[in-house]
This record gives structure tokens, sequence and C-alpha cells, in this order.
């Protein structure tokens, strides 16, 4: 893909990632942010050693850690405070530096090596966030919506919201809403444009930001410490009334027979060991906070407690030991799959239907593409599936883990999936954005969101 192929012509740029010097690491901590969704091909390099693997939602982003996504691949990661930075097809980056000041500021520094990326930075004053592309770097530290296009012959910087400044070999460029600078090989100054020109990507870009609009619930800090992972526990469930604990969280789709432990998978990390990862949509918060209850009316979650950055041993109660799923101790490092439960699946590749199955608990069913869960949920329960249709008709579904090359596990933890494969480099010589290479994975998708529900169900106005 080639900034000039798409037909905007705009000048200035050299090719070569000049890197954010980092000072001051010695009073910083490392942080943890969410791969939040994952559509169709990705592929994660969690500097573990074990080069690039199947990414899914879900997956803990640590300092190092690199994404790439592949030809119908689209990613999303989502910071503490609700911030953003989503990929499009193509993309290549890595994440530099992930830390936390001893002031409490929060530092995140993004490489990008190629691609488009949207950030939708809704930081406090304290923090800093900076993006590096090319010979370009830009840091903001005010609420500003953005994109960077950045292809092999030059990029291009667009401001959706708020205001920023690139500054590069030739200076410093700044830039307000709605308008655009962009740098070519070729050219030893950038041109300005009081506009954003479209790619075929802000539709998406622009969906899913309305999601998280319209689910992110104000009130969050009742029962999370952090805003991830907060719109999708309002989009696929609701708080409920638990006799003994007070108010918890229900995820929709799911019966008496459903647990929370019955998909994800068992990654490893140095140091760290094996850590757990669920692949359900709404599966970031409740595995870090809180506890999981076995109710009369099947599993719910209690927020409260402490933070764990990594998916902990779980805490449940209301089983006996003998069920709790086990941490594994042996694996060789390599991610354990477990998938015992069902998945919600579209009726046919072209089809806007989607066939929801009891104790699904949502997974495979894309952001906002129902229109009032709840009462499908309902419907759910009382027949076992709802075949409905979706806003709109999908063009990739989610990716979840899954374990096509192995047998279905049985046991408290899955079988090791196979070998991760590796992906090339993408070419720096050739004047368009080539595409990584990688072994065939799943394909997945977004929409737009229906108004928002309450904790409790209610709908918000």
């Amino acid at each position: 893909m080639s900034l000039r192929n798409r037909s905007i012509l705009f000048p200035s740029l050299a090719a070569v990632v000049s890197m954010l010097a980092i000072s001051c690491l010695a009073d910083s901590q490392a942080r943890i942010v969410r791969l939040s969704d994952v559509q169709g091909e990705v592929q994660i390099d969690r500097a573990t050693g074990q080069g690039y693997e199947k990414a899914f939602a879900n997956f803990p982003v640590t300092q190092g850690v690199k994404l790439k996504t592949r030809v119908d691949g689209r990613a999303e990661v989502e910071f503490e405070d609700g911030s953003t930075l989503r990929l499009a097809p193509l993309t290549v980056i890595e994440f530099p530096a992930l830390s936390l000041r001893d002031s409490g500021g929060k530092l995140s520094t993004v490489d990008m090596k190629q691609g488009i990326a949207y950030v939708n930075y809704q930081g406090k004053k304290d923090d800093e966030f900076s993006l590096n592309f090319s010979q370009q770097h830009i840091e903001v530290s005010d609420p500003t919506h953005f994109r960077v296009f950045a292809a092999t012959d030059g990029s291009m910087v667009s401001v959706f919201s708020g205001s920023l400044k690139v500054n590069g070999p030739n200076g410093e460029v700044a830039l307000a809403k709605k308008h655009s600078a962009s740098f070519l090989a070729d050219a030893d100054q950038p041109k300005l444009a009081k506009n954003v020109p479209e790619l075929e990507f802000d539709d998406w870009d622009k969906s899913q930001q309305q999601y998280h609009d319209r689910y992110m619930a104000k009130s969050y800090n009742d029962y999370s410490p952090y805003a991830y992972g907060v719109s999708d526990l309002n989009y696929y469930g609701s708080f409920v009334s638990i006799p003994g604990y007070g108010m918890g969280w229900q995820p929709y789709f799911a019966g008496a027979g459903w647990d929370p432990y019955m998909n994800g998978a068992w990654t490893f990390y140095p140091g760290v060991g094996y850590t757990w990862v669920s692949s359900y949509p709404w599966g970031w918060t409740p595995y870090h906070y809180g506890s999981w209850v076995n109710t009369p009316s099947g599993w719910a979650w209690i927020p409260g407690g402490s933070w764990a950055g990594f998916g902990r041993t779980p805490m449940l109660t209301g089983v006996s030991r003998g069920t709790l799923p086990q941490t594994p101790t042996t694996g060789g490092g390599r991610t354990l799959v477990v998938n015992r439960g069902p998945v919600s699946t579209m009726s046919n590749a072209r089809s806007n239907k989607i066939v929801i199955a009891n104790n699904s608990a949502g997974l495979g069913v894309a952001r906002g593409s129902l229109r009032s869960p709840a009462q499908l949920s309902q419907r759910v329960a009382e027949r076992g599936a709802v075949t409905t249709n979706v806003r709109n008709t999908p063009i990739t579904r989610p990716s979840y883990p899954s374990s096509a090359t192995t047998s279905q596990p049985s046991g408290a933890y899955g079988r090791p999936t196979s070998s991760p494969s590796t992906m090339s480099s993408p070419s720096r010589s050739s004047p368009t954005m080539s595409a990584p290479s990688s072994s065939g994975m799943g394909r997945g998708t977004g929409g737009s969101a229906p108004a928002r529900s309450a904790p409790g169900g209610s709908p918000r106005r």
C-alpha cells in the first residue's frame, strides 16, 4: 500500500524510525494494557522469545510487545484510562515503553513501522503518549483523536479532534482539528492541508469509538479501578443483586451449565509463569479484579479487592476445590488453549444472521452487533439457541483461541497449540507497504452499537 498509489499527493520525509530516548527508566514501573479487540488475522510477539503467534482479545500488552495485522486483520489496544489505539490491516507496531513514573504519570510510547493507526487519547495531564513513525515523532498530553498513515515512500498525519505537534528532522509542525500534514521521502518540507482526507477504515474507527462512547459508564469507579474493559462489561452483560454479596455482574447467554473458565488460554510470560487469558469479548476486568461466585442463578462476578495485572489464579466461590481450574506447571512456554464451551456463529459466510448458543456467553458476538442483547439472552435461555440478525453484515469475525490442530481439550486446561509461526519483516526497499507473511488464521468483525445499558439492564439515555 503506497501513499502515492492512493492518489494523495503530499510532500516530505525520510525512512528510518527515530526512537524516542526514554529517560529515567530507573524510576518507572511496568504497566499492562489490554489487547481489547482482534478481528481477522493478527499476530503478537509477546517478547517471550518464541516469536509471533496468533493474537486474540484480552492478551496483556507489556513493554516490548509487537503487533502485526494481516490483509483482513484489525486490532484495538485499550489503555487504563480508556484511550485506544486501533490498527487497520497491514499495520506493524511495537511498544518500547509502557511504564508508570514515581509521580504517578503514565508513559506510553508506540513505534509504528508501517500501516494505518488511529489514536483516541483520553489521558490526564501528567500522562505522556508518544508515537514514532519514520523520522517523525508525535507527543500528546491533552485529549486528541488522530490518524497516522505510514508507508515506505511517505506518511501522513490527520487530526479529527484536539491538536498535536509533529517533530522531525525539518522542525515542528502544529496541527489543529481537521488539519493534515504529509511527508514524502523525496521532499524537504511537509505539506499542510486544511482537511482530513478520507481513508477506507475511517468508518470502522468511528463505529468502534461510538461503541465505547455509548457503553462507557461514567460511574465505572463503583466496580473497577480502571476504564479499560468497562464498555464491554456494559454491552455483554448486566449487574444484578446477588443475595449475600450485593451487586454482581453476569454475562448474557450464560446458563446454569456455564462457568467463567470454559473458553480461553493459559499463556506463558517469563518471570510470571502461566497466566489466564479469557477469550470472551468482555473477559478483561473480571479476570484481573474481584472474584467469581457460583449462585443459584449462575456464575456472577463480584467487584472488589486489588487489581492484578496478569490473570491470576482463579478466585472462585461456591465450588468444590477439586473443580477449580489449575494453573499449568508445565507446557514448555507454549500457549495452552481451553475450548470447553460453545461459540455463537454466523449462519454462513455472507449472511447477516448469527446463531447464538446458550452458554456461549458472548463468544463469537461482535461488539454492538446485536440490537437487544438482554432480551435475546432471555430467549436463548428459553430455547437453547436463537438465530437473529446482526446490525451489520460482518466483514470479518471476532478472533478467539482455537485448537483446530489438536483434539478438543477435556481437562482443567487444554492442549498446547501448534508452534507459533514467525512472520517475515515487511519490505523496506519497495515503495509500497508490504503484507507481513504468516500462517492462516480465523476471520472476524465490528459493528455500530445500540443504546447503552446501565448496570441492571435499564437503558441509559
